[in-house]
């Protein structure tokens, strides 16, 4: 395989085509291991609890619910919505209680062999678990299937097309964060509209996000966990493309450019969407101004105005800025005639930034 960086920026399409899109095996058998794994959550996780616990819904994410899956990445997040939890307060104190739960059940399933199937569970690190993460493996998979499984409240109930959240729900969870200083806590609430939010893209903005997440575990074999999250990545992608093209068909090199020439600016960048919120609200308005006016990058979770997915560590920015500049000069970023690529305008923060910041 010829590793991105000698592929020349004319074949990049190629190159997704080639070693980044899964095949249709691959998406069957990652499919059916999420399906065991619902069912499992679903109909047996919850029984044997010494208090009922109801599962309202079972939601895939992750990269497998927005359909931006690598080749070989197989790795799934879930997160079960429980009619228990009935606030953010309520999910922070009892989810290690959840997690305790699902991980005595996971383990009886491999000692009773229910399914054909093989559960490496993870040890808990923390007296509060924000998270399950384990391994599933299987005779019919090919791969082992990572799994990360996340209690929730359900603050956003049954959504249907085009769901807008109502702004009091923003305001109750501003106003938990504030008093449990754990802003962008409870992100996995929001996972539907995380997942939505990208899953309705263009087949080639997925293709590109592919790229820009192969390109970061590239620099991640270098830095490990010292980058900004993956997920900032993803979401930077998706502004340049809205920004520089909004075209379904567009030069995938010119974007993948775009990406790794902001990276460069992130010191500026300060980005955020008004999909599922904006500053109408005046606590909500409030709030967001004063997110906007955090100490740069700012790139806020689209669907949970709490999170500034950027982090707070401009270092690992500037890190991932070093290789942006040894990766630009290497074929994937070169015409044939070895100038750069082009890149699209995109400017560092939205158009209507000035308006949004200074409106009353």
């Amino acid at each position: 395989m010829m590793g991105l960086s000698h592929t020349p920026a004319k074949s990049l399409d190629k190159f997704i085509e080639d070693h980044l899109l899964p095949n249709e095996e691959f998406r069957t058998q990652v499919k059916e291991a999420i399906d065991i794994i619902c069912t499992f959550l679903k109909e047996r996780c919850f029984q044997c609890a010494r208090h009922r616990v109801r599962v309202s819904k079972v939601v895939k994410g992750g990269s497998s619910g927005k359909g931006t899956t690598l080749r070989g990445r197989s790795d799934a997040d879930l997160v079960v919505f429980l009619t228990n939890l009935t606030s953010f307060q309520e999910q922070l104190k009892h989810r290690g209680e959840f997690i305790d739960e699902i991980r005595r059940q996971l383990e009886a399933c491999q000692r009773e062999e229910t399914f054909e199937v093989k559960f490496e569970v993870q040890k808990q690190q923390w007296e509060n678990p924000r998270v399950l993460s384990f391994v599933l493996r299987s005779p019919k998979l090919n791969q082992e299937v990572e799994f990360d499984v996340l209690p929730a409240f359900d603050a956003l109930g049954q959504l249907t097309k085009g769901y807008r959240p109502d702004p009091e729900m923003y305001v109750k969870l501003i106003q938990e964060c504030k008093e449990l200083g754990k802003e962008g806590e409870f992100s996995p609430c929001f996972t539907e509209l995380q997942r939505d939010f990208l899953k309705s893209r263009p087949t080639k903005l997925k293709s590109l996000i592919r790229l820009v997440k192969h390109w970061y575990q590239q620099c991640k074999t270098k830095w490990k966990n010292n980058l900004p999250p993956q997920y900032a990545l993803e979401l930077l992608t998706v502004y340049a493309w809205e920004q520089g093209s909004a075209e379904p068909e567009f030069n995938t090199a010119q974007g993948f450019q775009t990406v790794l020439e902001l990276i460069l600016k992130h010191q500026d960048l300060c980005i955020y969407w008004k999909k599922y919120y904006d500053f109408e609200n005046p606590t909500l308005g409030q709030y967001l101004r004063g997110q906007l006016a955090k100490r740069r990058p700012v790139i806020l979770d689209p669907a949970d105005p709490t999170g500034n997915v950027a982090g707070e560590e401009p270092q690992r920015w500037q890190l991932l800025a070093q290789e942006v500049r040894v990766w630009l000069r290497y074929s994937c970023c070169k015409n044939l005639d070895g100038t750069p690529v082009s890149t699209w305008y995109v400017p560092v923060t939205p158009p209507h930034y000035a308006y949004d910041r200074m409106a009353r």
